[in-house]
């Protein structure tokens, strides 16, 4: 096997992640969490049953959809969400580096609660994954947002021809905190990226495969994004 038959393998860990949780989605719909418009559909209607998502979500107590990614999160980055799978489990993988890992495993089941999202764009192979947890405490949810980042930086050294994470850039806004990496595929272009955030005793790991821009700074405000909505 070549070095990029080698890195061809590694990237289908993101499709199973989104066919894993579009698997859970029809369960969900019946207590009003599930999946939005697929492709195709009018965005400004995957806008206004994204917002009742997380309308119907933030009714309930724990940690909802509410503390997710929304689409007016990706409008403001230039990209077009057709389609979110939620889910409040804990079982998505965590990332492609982490392979089949979830928040549940890494958290042995003591969080205090869960929630997960996949989001699909109009750009083609373009998704996003979003896995969080509160941590019931600042220590605990420390301790892991310090996990997931020994997890993440694991793979920056990657052999030649594989994909990597590069070098992670700290993050602060008013709600919390964030490390994002961008990545780069076997070719040494910019794919995407990931980031750890965290919010008080809440914590988290999101994670953009492909995107509409060739700066690796794009996940800045993926990130920053992401940490303002956990602290709903």
């Amino acid at each position: 096997m070549n070095d990029n038959q080698a890195a061809d393998r590694k990237f289908p860990l993101r499709r199973r992640t989104a066919g894993a949780a579009a698997a859970v989605g029809a369960a969900l719909l019946a207590v009003g969490i599930g999946a939005l418009p697929a492709a195709g559909a009018d965005t400004s209607a995957a806008s206004r049953s994204a917002t009742a998502l997380t309308a119907a979500a933030a009714a309930a107590p724990g940690l909802g959809s509410a503390a997710l990614m929304q689409s007016d999160d990706f409008f403001q980055q230039g990209l077009t969400p057709v389609g979110a799978t939620v889910n409040l489990t804990g079982k998505q993988a965590l990332s492609a580096c982490s392979g089949e890992e979830t928040m549940r495993a890494l958290t042995k089941g003591k969080a205090a609660a869960y929630a997960d999202v996949t989001w699909a764009f109009d750009t083609n192979r373009t998704s996003l994954t979003e896995s969080v947890a509160d941590g019931s405490t600042d220590t605990s949810a420390a301790s892991y947002e310090k996990q997931l980042n020994k997890m993440v930086r694991s793979c920056q050294d990657e052999p030649q021809g594989h994909w990597y994470y590069g070098k992670g850039h700290a993050l602060t806004v008013k709600a919390g905190n964030g490390s994002w990496y961008p990545a780069f595929n076997g070719a040494g272009k910019v794919a995407g990226g990931i980031a750890v955030i965290r919010s008080g005793h809440r914590f988290g790991i999101v994670e953009l495969s492909g995107q509409p821009s060739d700066d690796p700074g794009y996940m800045e405000g993926i990130t920053a994004g992401a940490v303002n909505r956990l602290a709903h």
